[in-house]
């Protein structure tokens, strides 16, 4: 059965943690996107050892109660360790063959995909759903793929049909046009972090935008 993927799709970098209380700060975070609506959140951290990671992951899945369905960004294995329910994975990272025989069949996985020939091959791969970016240009990467714009989004719309999920450079004010030009779902990270809005908050606001 095909993954039902939610339109609003938040990823939780740990760059954007605070030093100091990371654990409360993290607490909060996931309860204010879960009292918000939010029902699959991503965890990325490219910078932490498994140790500090397990952790995060153990404060999150605490904190979802149940509510939030939740990825593990690049890490297979700790997904499974963490009980998480799946993993993300990028064009540097484990093959989707891999991450699937790690993952086993009921958890979803997603894959990073940034032109015409990654879509292709992703179609054929055991994912779940396709990421498809940067559709505009974005700072959470040190060196960003090509921008795509909304052409590319419509382009990759005609190449699959599993559930696709647009990446990069999104905000409130262009997340209406991503979905009209045929993405499932925009994935957020920078632009969760408003400085006056709490992010349950601006949660709230992405998932009015793209309400179907």
């Amino acid at each position: 059965m095909p993954l039902s993927i939610p339109s609003f799709y938040p990823i939780l970098d740990t760059s954007f943690l605070p030093s100091g209380n990371r654990e409360e700060r993290l607490r909060q975070l996931v309860t204010e996107l879960a009292d918000a609506g939010v029902s699959l959140l991503q965890y990325r951290n490219k910078q932490s050892e498994e140790a500090e990671i397990l952790k995060d992951a153990a404060v999150m899945y605490q904190s979802a109660g149940g509510r939030v369905r939740l990825m593990m960004n690049d890490r297979p294995g700790l997904a499974v360790r963490a009980g998480f329910d799946g993993a993300h994975v990028g064009q540097q990272d484990m093959n989707p063959e891999e991450a699937r025989k790690i993952l086993g069949p009921d958890r979803i996985l997603g894959v990073s995909t940034h032109n015409r020939a990654q879509i292709e091959i992703a179609n054929t791969q055991p994912v779940d759903y396709i990421a498809i970016g940067p559709v505009f240009a974005t700072s959470t990467k040190a060196n960003p793929d090509p921008v795509i714009g909304l052409e590319g989004v419509r382009e990759a719309r005609k190449l699959t049909a599993k559930p696709l999920v647009a990446i990069g450079g999104i905000t409130l004010e262009n997340a209406r046009q991503i979905i009209d030009a045929g993405a499932d779902s925009v994935a957020v990270i920078s632009a969760l972090f408003g400085p006056d809005e709490r992010v349950g908050e601006v949660a709230r606001k992405f998932l009015s935008a793209v309400k179907p």
